[in-house]
Protein backbone atom coordinates (compact mmCIF):
# COMPACT_ATOMS: atom_id res chain seq x y z
CA UNK A 1 0.00 0.00 0.00
CA UNK A 2 1.31 3.48 -0.85
CA UNK A 3 0.10 6.80 0.44
CA UNK A 4 1.31 10.31 -0.36
CA UNK A 5 1.49 12.77 2.52
CA UNK A 6 3.28 16.12 2.21
CA UNK A 7 5.45 14.87 -0.62
CA UNK A 8 6.39 11.69 1.22
CA UNK A 9 5.61 8.24 -0.17
CA UNK A 10 5.24 5.69 2.60
CA UNK A 11 6.85 2.41 1.61
CA UNK A 12 6.64 0.12 4.61
CA UNK A 13 6.71 -0.08 8.38
CA UNK A 14 7.49 -2.79 10.89
CA UNK A 15 8.50 -3.23 14.54
CA UNK A 16 12.05 -2.37 15.42
CA UNK A 17 13.77 -3.91 18.40
CA UNK A 18 15.20 -2.02 21.32
CA UNK A 19 17.72 -4.72 22.23
CA UNK A 20 21.35 -3.73 21.76
CA UNK A 21 23.65 -6.21 20.53
CA UNK A 22 45.06 30.38 10.24
CA UNK A 23 48.36 28.44 9.92
CA UNK A 24 48.37 24.76 9.24
CA UNK A 25 50.92 22.14 10.14
CA UNK A 26 50.73 18.57 8.89
CA UNK A 27 49.49 16.98 12.11
CA UNK A 28 47.15 19.91 12.68
CA UNK A 29 45.33 19.27 9.42
CA UNK A 30 42.77 16.97 10.97
CA UNK A 31 41.28 19.65 13.13
CA UNK A 32 40.86 22.00 10.19
CA UNK A 33 40.06 19.68 7.32
CA UNK A 34 36.67 19.68 5.68
CA UNK A 35 36.70 15.91 5.15
CA UNK A 36 35.77 13.09 7.46
CA UNK A 37 37.08 9.78 8.71
CA UNK A 38 39.38 8.05 6.24
CA UNK A 39 40.08 11.20 4.30
CA UNK A 40 41.08 13.34 7.24
CA UNK A 41 43.28 10.65 8.73
CA UNK A 42 45.10 10.19 5.47
CA UNK A 43 45.76 13.88 5.05
CA UNK A 44 46.93 14.36 8.59
CA UNK A 45 49.35 11.56 7.91
CA UNK A 46 50.85 12.93 5.05
CA UNK A 47 24.33 3.66 -10.53
CA UNK A 48 21.36 5.78 -9.83
CA UNK A 49 18.31 4.69 -7.84
CA UNK A 50 15.23 6.66 -8.88
CA UNK A 51 12.74 4.08 -7.67
CA UNK A 52 11.88 3.02 -4.17
CA UNK A 53 12.42 -0.59 -5.18
CA UNK A 54 12.05 -3.29 -2.57
CA UNK A 55 12.76 -1.68 0.77
CA UNK A 56 13.96 -4.36 3.19
CA UNK A 57 11.05 -5.95 5.01
CA UNK A 58 10.57 -7.51 8.43
CA UNK A 59 12.07 -10.83 7.44
CA UNK A 60 15.46 -9.41 6.47
CA UNK A 61 15.62 -6.22 8.48
CA UNK A 62 17.74 -7.66 11.29
CA UNK A 63 16.25 -5.33 13.92
CA UNK A 64 12.70 -6.61 14.26
CA UNK A 65 10.80 -6.91 17.51
CA UNK A 66 10.02 -4.45 20.27
CA UNK A 67 7.50 -1.65 20.69
CA UNK A 68 8.59 0.88 18.11
CA UNK A 69 8.07 0.79 14.36
CA UNK A 70 10.56 1.91 11.74
CA UNK A 71 8.79 3.55 8.83
CA UNK A 72 10.50 3.60 5.45
CA UNK A 73 9.60 6.44 3.10
CA UNK A 74 10.69 7.97 -0.17
CA UNK A 75 10.84 11.76 0.05
CA UNK A 76 11.10 14.01 -2.99
CA UNK A 77 13.67 16.67 -2.14
CA UNK A 78 15.97 18.93 -4.14
CA UNK A 79 15.21 17.06 -7.37
CA UNK A 80 15.99 13.57 -6.07
CA UNK A 81 14.14 10.73 -4.36
CA UNK A 82 15.57 10.22 -0.88
CA UNK A 83 14.94 7.10 1.19
CA UNK A 84 14.51 7.66 4.92
CA UNK A 85 13.96 5.34 7.87
CA UNK A 86 12.28 6.84 10.90
CA UNK A 87 10.92 5.84 14.27
CA UNK A 88 9.02 7.60 17.02
CA UNK A 89 7.11 10.85 17.43
CA UNK A 90 8.27 14.20 18.75
CA UNK A 91 11.07 16.66 17.94
CA UNK A 92 12.98 15.52 14.85
CA UNK A 93 16.53 14.19 15.16
CA UNK A 94 18.33 13.71 11.82
CA UNK A 95 20.90 10.90 11.76
CA UNK A 96 23.48 11.28 8.97
CA UNK A 97 25.69 8.30 8.09
CA UNK A 98 29.20 8.19 6.64
CA UNK A 99 31.24 6.04 4.24
CA UNK A 100 30.64 3.20 3.54
CA UNK A 101 27.32 3.11 5.36
CA UNK A 102 23.60 3.80 4.91
CA UNK A 103 20.61 4.28 7.22
CA UNK A 104 21.19 0.86 8.80
CA UNK A 105 24.26 2.10 10.68
CA UNK A 106 21.77 3.87 13.01
CA UNK A 107 19.79 0.70 13.77
CA UNK A 108 20.73 0.91 17.46
CA UNK A 109 19.79 4.59 17.80
CA UNK A 110 16.40 4.65 16.04
CA UNK A 111 14.43 2.70 18.69
CA UNK A 112 16.19 4.30 21.64
CA UNK A 113 15.54 7.85 20.43
CA UNK A 114 11.96 6.89 19.69
CA UNK A 115 11.54 5.54 23.23
CA UNK A 116 13.00 8.78 24.58
CA UNK A 117 10.28 10.84 22.87
CA UNK A 118 12.02 11.91 19.68
CA UNK A 119 11.28 11.36 16.00
CA UNK A 120 14.50 9.81 14.72
CA UNK A 121 14.98 10.15 10.95
CA UNK A 122 17.88 8.36 9.23
CA UNK A 123 18.15 9.10 5.49
CA UNK A 124 20.31 7.38 2.92
CA UNK A 125 22.40 10.33 1.71
CA UNK A 126 22.56 10.92 -2.03
CA UNK A 127 24.55 8.19 -3.74
CA UNK A 128 23.82 5.64 -1.01
CA UNK A 129 21.25 2.93 -0.44
CA UNK A 130 17.78 3.59 -1.82
CA UNK A 131 18.36 7.28 -2.46
CA UNK A 132 19.05 8.51 -5.99
CA UNK A 133 22.67 8.45 -7.15
CA UNK A 134 23.29 11.15 -9.81
CA UNK A 135 25.75 9.99 -12.44
CA UNK A 136 28.04 13.03 -12.35
CA UNK A 137 30.39 13.97 -9.52
CA UNK A 138 29.13 17.55 -9.71
CA UNK A 139 25.86 16.38 -8.23
CA UNK A 140 27.44 15.50 -4.87
CA UNK A 141 28.57 18.87 -3.55
CA UNK A 142 28.14 19.97 0.02
CA UNK A 143 25.60 22.51 -1.22
CA UNK A 144 23.57 19.69 -2.81
CA UNK A 145 23.69 17.58 0.35
CA UNK A 146 22.52 20.49 2.49
CA UNK A 147 19.69 21.27 0.06
CA UNK A 148 18.64 17.61 0.27
CA UNK A 149 18.35 17.90 4.04
CA UNK A 150 16.55 21.23 4.21
CA UNK A 151 14.15 19.90 1.57
CA UNK A 152 13.69 16.78 3.69
CA UNK A 153 12.74 18.93 6.68
CA UNK A 154 10.24 20.79 4.51
CA UNK A 155 8.72 17.53 3.28
CA UNK A 156 8.43 16.25 6.83
CA UNK A 157 6.68 19.47 7.82
CA UNK A 158 9.23 20.75 10.35
CA UNK A 159 11.23 23.93 10.48
CA UNK A 160 14.28 22.55 12.25
CA UNK A 161 15.88 19.40 13.61
CA UNK A 162 18.74 18.33 15.81
CA UNK A 163 21.39 16.87 13.52
CA UNK A 164 23.67 13.97 14.44
CA UNK A 165 26.42 13.12 11.97
CA UNK A 166 29.04 10.40 11.69
CA UNK A 167 32.09 10.56 9.37
CA UNK A 168 30.99 12.30 6.14
CA UNK A 169 27.62 12.87 7.76
CA UNK A 170 29.39 14.81 10.52
CA UNK A 171 31.02 17.08 7.94
CA UNK A 172 27.58 17.81 6.49
CA UNK A 173 26.18 18.34 9.99
CA UNK A 174 28.88 20.87 10.90
CA UNK A 175 28.30 22.74 7.64
CA UNK A 176 24.53 22.81 8.19
CA UNK A 177 25.03 24.13 11.71
CA UNK A 178 27.20 26.95 10.34
CA UNK A 179 25.05 27.99 7.38
CA UNK A 180 21.55 27.24 8.68
CA UNK A 181 21.56 27.54 12.48
CA UNK A 182 17.81 28.07 12.53
CA UNK A 183 17.23 24.79 10.72
CA UNK A 184 19.86 22.82 12.65
CA UNK A 185 19.63 24.32 16.14
CA UNK A 186 21.44 21.43 17.85
CA UNK A 187 24.41 19.45 16.49
CA UNK A 188 26.16 16.23 17.50
CA UNK A 189 29.32 14.99 15.78
CA UNK A 190 30.64 11.45 16.05
CA UNK A 191 34.35 11.24 15.32
CA UNK A 192 34.94 14.37 13.26
CA UNK A 193 35.83 17.59 15.13
CA UNK A 194 34.71 20.95 13.78
CA UNK A 195 36.49 21.16 10.39
CA UNK A 196 38.18 24.49 9.74
CA UNK A 197 38.97 25.85 6.30
CA UNK A 198 42.11 24.68 4.47
CA UNK A 199 44.48 27.11 2.75
CA UNK A 200 44.20 25.08 -0.50
CA UNK A 201 41.68 22.70 -2.10
CA UNK A 202 42.00 19.39 -0.36
CA UNK A 203 43.62 17.31 -3.10
CA UNK A 204 46.29 19.99 -3.59
CA UNK A 205 46.86 20.16 0.13
CA UNK A 206 47.22 16.40 0.37
CA UNK A 207 49.79 16.20 -2.39
CA UNK A 208 51.73 19.07 -0.84
CA UNK A 209 51.80 17.77 2.73
CA UNK A 210 52.39 14.06 2.10
CA UNK A 211 54.01 13.73 -1.32
CA UNK A 212 54.53 10.32 -2.79
CA UNK A 213 52.19 8.59 -0.38
CA UNK A 214 48.79 6.96 -0.79
CA UNK A 215 45.74 8.93 0.23
CA UNK A 216 42.12 7.86 0.08
CA UNK A 217 40.75 11.12 -1.34
CA UNK A 218 43.45 11.36 -4.02
CA UNK A 219 42.91 7.70 -4.94
CA UNK A 220 39.17 8.26 -5.25
CA UNK A 221 39.72 11.03 -7.83
CA UNK A 222 40.71 8.46 -10.47
CA UNK A 223 37.40 7.72 -12.14
CA UNK A 224 36.73 4.06 -12.70
CA UNK A 225 39.79 2.86 -10.77
CA UNK A 226 38.39 2.97 -7.24
CA UNK A 227 34.98 1.71 -8.32
CA UNK A 228 36.54 -1.28 -10.07
CA UNK A 229 38.54 -2.36 -7.03
CA UNK A 230 35.80 -1.80 -4.44
CA UNK A 231 33.01 -3.32 -6.56
CA UNK A 232 35.00 -6.42 -7.56
CA UNK A 233 34.18 -8.19 -4.28
CA UNK A 234 31.78 -6.17 -2.14
CA UNK A 235 31.90 -8.62 0.77
CA UNK A 236 35.70 -8.42 0.88
CA UNK A 237 35.76 -4.61 0.55
CA UNK A 238 33.34 -4.14 3.42
CA UNK A 239 34.82 -6.64 5.84
CA UNK A 240 38.34 -5.27 5.29
CA UNK A 241 37.23 -1.64 5.66
CA UNK A 242 35.03 -2.22 8.69
CA UNK A 243 37.73 -4.22 10.45
CA UNK A 244 40.64 -1.90 9.63
CA UNK A 245 38.96 1.19 11.08
CA UNK A 246 37.43 -0.53 14.09
CA UNK A 247 38.76 -0.79 17.61
CA UNK A 248 39.27 -4.52 16.95
CA UNK A 249 42.14 -3.96 14.51
CA UNK A 250 45.80 -3.69 15.56
CA UNK A 251 46.51 -0.15 16.73
CA UNK A 252 49.21 0.37 14.11
CA UNK A 253 47.14 -0.75 11.11
CA UNK A 254 45.52 2.57 10.19
CA UNK A 255 48.73 4.61 10.70
CA UNK A 256 50.60 2.17 8.44
CA UNK A 257 47.82 2.29 5.84
CA UNK A 258 47.38 6.05 5.79
CA UNK A 259 50.89 7.25 6.62
CA UNK A 260 53.33 4.76 5.15
CA UNK A 261 51.65 3.28 2.06
CA UNK A 262 53.35 4.42 -1.16
CA UNK A 263 51.42 6.28 -3.84
CA UNK A 264 50.13 3.90 -6.49
CA UNK A 265 48.69 1.44 -4.02
CA UNK A 266 45.08 0.43 -4.30
CA UNK A 267 42.64 1.13 -1.50
CA UNK A 268 42.53 -2.46 -0.27
CA UNK A 269 46.11 -3.52 -1.04
CA UNK A 270 47.64 -2.74 2.39
CA UNK A 271 44.72 -4.15 4.42
CA UNK A 272 44.41 -7.64 5.91
CA UNK A 273 41.34 -9.77 5.25
CA UNK A 274 39.95 -10.59 8.72
CA UNK A 275 37.18 -12.91 7.54
CA UNK A 276 33.56 -12.67 8.60
CA UNK A 277 32.75 -10.35 11.51
CA UNK A 278 31.95 -13.29 13.77
CA UNK A 279 35.70 -13.99 13.75
CA UNK A 280 36.69 -10.60 15.12
CA UNK A 281 33.75 -8.37 16.11
CA UNK A 282 31.69 -8.05 19.28
CA UNK A 283 29.52 -5.31 17.76
CA UNK A 284 28.73 -6.54 14.24
CA UNK A 285 27.15 -9.92 13.61
CA UNK A 286 27.35 -11.82 10.34
CA UNK A 287 23.64 -11.25 9.70
CA UNK A 288 24.01 -7.52 10.28
CA UNK A 289 27.05 -7.45 8.02
CA UNK A 290 24.96 -9.19 5.38
CA UNK A 291 22.71 -6.13 5.12
CA UNK A 292 25.73 -4.02 4.16
CA UNK A 293 26.85 -6.55 1.58
CA UNK A 294 23.42 -6.83 -0.02
CA UNK A 295 22.91 -3.07 -0.20
CA UNK A 296 26.32 -2.21 -1.64
CA UNK A 297 26.16 -5.30 -3.83
CA UNK A 298 23.04 -3.83 -5.36
CA UNK A 299 24.28 -0.23 -5.73
CA UNK A 300 28.05 -0.57 -5.95
CA UNK A 301 30.31 2.12 -4.46
CA UNK A 302 30.20 4.63 -7.33
CA UNK A 303 27.70 7.01 -5.73
CA UNK A 304 29.57 6.99 -2.43
CA UNK A 305 32.90 7.66 -4.13
CA UNK A 306 31.52 10.59 -6.16
CA UNK A 307 31.09 12.61 -2.97
CA UNK A 308 34.89 12.64 -2.62
CA UNK A 309 35.19 14.08 -6.13
CA UNK A 310 33.24 17.17 -5.09
CA UNK A 311 35.50 18.16 -2.22
CA UNK A 312 37.73 20.54 -4.17
CA UNK A 313 34.61 22.20 -5.59
CA UNK A 314 33.23 22.64 -2.07
CA UNK A 315 36.36 24.58 -1.12
CA UNK A 316 35.69 27.23 -3.77
CA UNK A 317 31.89 27.02 -3.72
CA UNK A 318 31.39 27.58 0.02
CA UNK A 319 34.48 29.46 1.25
CA UNK A 320 32.73 30.48 4.46
CA UNK A 321 32.55 26.87 5.69
CA UNK A 322 35.15 26.36 8.38
CA UNK A 323 35.27 30.05 9.30
CA UNK A 324 31.88 30.45 11.03
CA UNK A 325 31.38 29.75 14.70
CA UNK A 326 28.76 27.29 15.93
CA UNK A 327 26.94 28.86 18.86
CA UNK A 328 24.09 26.39 19.15
CA UNK A 329 24.33 23.48 21.62
CA UNK A 330 26.85 20.89 20.41
CA UNK A 331 28.18 17.52 21.54
CA UNK A 332 31.30 15.73 20.31
CA UNK A 333 31.74 11.97 20.81
CA UNK A 334 34.68 9.95 19.48
CA UNK A 335 36.59 6.76 20.03
CA UNK A 336 40.20 6.92 21.17
CA UNK A 337 40.98 4.53 18.28
CA UNK A 338 39.05 6.53 15.67
CA UNK A 339 41.19 7.59 12.71
CA UNK A 340 39.60 11.05 12.89
CA UNK A 341 40.92 11.43 16.46
CA UNK A 342 44.11 9.37 16.61
CA UNK A 343 46.06 11.78 14.41
CA UNK A 344 44.85 14.87 16.21
CA UNK A 345 43.95 14.90 19.88
CA UNK A 346 44.19 18.66 20.28
CA UNK A 347 40.55 19.76 20.36
CA UNK A 348 41.22 23.34 21.46
CA UNK A 349 40.60 24.72 17.94
CA UNK A 350 37.14 23.11 17.97
CA UNK A 351 36.42 24.56 21.40
CA UNK A 352 37.33 28.01 20.08
CA UNK A 353 35.07 27.71 17.02
CA UNK A 354 32.18 25.98 18.80
CA UNK A 355 31.28 28.16 21.79
CA UNK A 356 28.09 26.09 22.14
CA UNK A 357 30.10 22.90 22.80
CA UNK A 358 28.65 21.25 25.89
CA UNK A 359 30.83 18.17 26.21
CA UNK A 360 33.61 16.09 24.66
CA UNK A 361 33.34 12.33 25.14
CA UNK A 362 36.23 9.98 24.26
CA UNK A 363 35.30 6.30 24.37
CA UNK A 364 38.14 3.97 25.36
CA UNK A 365 38.93 1.20 22.88
CA UNK A 366 36.39 2.43 20.33
CA UNK A 367 37.31 2.76 16.67
CA UNK A 368 35.70 4.67 13.83
CA UNK A 369 32.24 3.06 13.85
CA UNK A 370 31.21 4.90 17.00
CA UNK A 371 27.44 4.42 17.12
CA UNK A 372 27.79 0.72 16.34
CA UNK A 373 30.87 -0.20 18.39
CA UNK A 374 29.61 1.59 21.51
CA UNK A 375 25.88 1.71 20.93
CA UNK A 376 24.78 1.81 24.56
CA UNK A 377 27.24 4.52 25.54
CA UNK A 378 26.45 6.64 22.49
CA UNK A 379 22.72 6.23 23.06
CA UNK A 380 23.01 7.26 26.68
CA UNK A 381 24.99 10.38 25.80
CA UNK A 382 22.64 11.28 22.96
CA UNK A 383 19.48 10.96 25.01
CA UNK A 384 20.87 12.94 27.95
CA UNK A 385 22.17 15.69 25.69
CA UNK A 386 18.99 15.97 23.63
CA UNK A 387 16.74 15.95 26.70
CA UNK A 388 18.87 18.68 28.23
CA UNK A 389 19.29 20.88 25.15
CA UNK A 390 16.42 20.02 22.82
CA UNK A 391 13.40 18.99 24.88
CA UNK A 392 10.26 20.09 23.07
CA UNK A 393 12.29 20.71 19.94
CA UNK A 394 13.56 24.05 21.25
CA UNK A 395 17.26 24.39 22.09
CA UNK A 396 17.96 25.44 25.64
CA UNK A 397 20.46 27.87 27.05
Amino acid sequence: MRLTIVGVRIIDSWPIGVAMRGSFDRRGFLRVSGVAGLATAGVAAGSGMASAGAVPGPADDGVTGGRFAVRHRIVRTNGIDMHVAEAGRGPVVLLLHGFPEFWYSWRHQLPVLAAAGFRAVAPDLRGYGRTDAPKVAGGYSLRDNLADLTGLLDALGVRGAAVVGHDQGATVAWAGAQLYPERFPVVVSLGVPYPGRLPLPITQYMRQTNPGMFNVVVYFQRQGVAEAQLDADVDRTLRMTLFALSGDAPADLVPRWLMRTPEGSGYLDPLPDPGRPSHWSHWLGDAEFGHYVREFGRTGFAGAIRRYRSLDFDWSDLPEIGTLKVGQPALYVTGDRDSAYVFNKDLDPMRAMVPGLRDVVVLRGCGHWTQQERARQVNGRLVRFLRSEYAGGVPHG
